[in-house]
C-alpha cells in the first residue's frame, strides 16, 4: 500500500470537511468548546466537528497532537498507544487501545491508524489519521477492532493573538460491535468536549520536543476514540 499517498488523501479530506460549512448542527456547547455533527458519507453514523481555542502557537500545538510521547498521560480516553511502523518523520502507523466509556456501556476498542502531519500556507497544520489494514497486527479476541474513517485536527493561528491557536477536530469513528447508534450519539459530544479540555490542560504541562525525535515504540496515541 502507498501509505504516503493515502496520508495525503486523508489530509485533503480533512481540509474538505473544514471548508464545507453546510449541513452542520450544533449538538453541544460547553466550556468554550463547540461540537457539531452531520451524517457521515463514509458509514451509517455521524461526522463530528469539535472547535476550541488553545493557548499555544500553531506549530507547538500540531507537534503536541502529532507526537506519541506522553500521550496517554493527558489523553484520558486511551490506555495504550504504540507506533508499529515509522514511515518517515511526518508519517507513522500506530496501534491504539481506548478506555471503556459511557460508564462502561462502551467497551474498549483497538485501532490501527495511519497518522501524518502536513503543513499548509498561512501557518495551518493538519494532523490526519485513517484506519488501515496492517497484517502484523490482526484483530484479536481481546478487543473489538474499530475503524476510523478520515479524521484529524486542523491547527490555525489566531491572527489577533498569535499566542493562541484555533483547533478544529473531525471525528468519524465506526465503533463496530453491537452498539446501538443512540448510545454513541448520546455520549460522543461530551466525550469530545472532554478531549478538547484534556488538550488544553496537557499542553500546559508537557514539554514538547522536536517531532523528528519521537521514539519508534513510545506509548501514546492519536485520536481519542471511545
Amino acid at each position: 500500500m502507498d501509505y504516503k499517498a493515502l496520508a495525503q488523501q486523508t489530509a485533503q479530506e480533512i481540509l474538505g470537511y473544514y471548508q464545507d460549512t453546510s449541513g452542520w448542527k450544533v449538538v453541544k456547547n460547553s466550556k468554550k468548546v463547540t461540537v457539531s455533527s452531520k451524517a457521515s458519507k463514509k458509514f451509517h453514523g455521524n461526522l463530528y466537528s469539535v472547535e476550541g481555542m488553545i493557548p499555544e502557537s500553531t506549530s507547538k500545538l500540531s507537534d503536541f497532537l502529532f507526537k506519541p510521547e506522553n500521550r496517554v498521560t493527558w489523553d484520558k480516553s486511551l490506555k495504550m498507544y504504540n507506533i508499529v511502523l515509522k514511515i518517515d518523520s511526518d508519517t507513522f502507523i500506530c496501534h491504539t487501545i481506548t478506555q471503556s466509556f459511557a460508564m462502561g456501556s462502551i467497551s474498549p476498542r483497538d485501532f490501527i491508524n495511519l497518522v501524518s502531519l502536513k503543513h499548509y500556507e498561512g501557518n495551518m497544520d493538519v494532523v490526519s489519521a485513517t484506519s488501515v489494514d496492517f497484517p502484523a497486527y490482526p484483530p484479536s479476541s481481546s478487543y473489538i477492532r474499530g475503524y476510523n474513517h478520515a479524521c484529524g485536527y486542523i491547527c490555525l493561528p489566531v491572527q489577533e493573538n498569535p499566542a493562541y491557536s484555533k483547533l478544529v477536530m473531525f471525528v468519524q469513528t465506526e465503533m463496530r460491535g453491537k452498539l446501538a447508534p443512540s448510545i454513541i450519539e448520546a455520549t460522543m459530544p461530551s466525550n469530545l468536549v472532554s478531549f478538547m479540555l484534556n488538550v488544553k490542560d496537557g499542553i500546559k504541562t508537557q514539554k514538547i520536543p522536536s517531532r523528528h525525535g519521537y521514539h519508534h515504540n513510545g506509548h501514546s496515541s492519536f485520536l481519542k476514540k471511545k
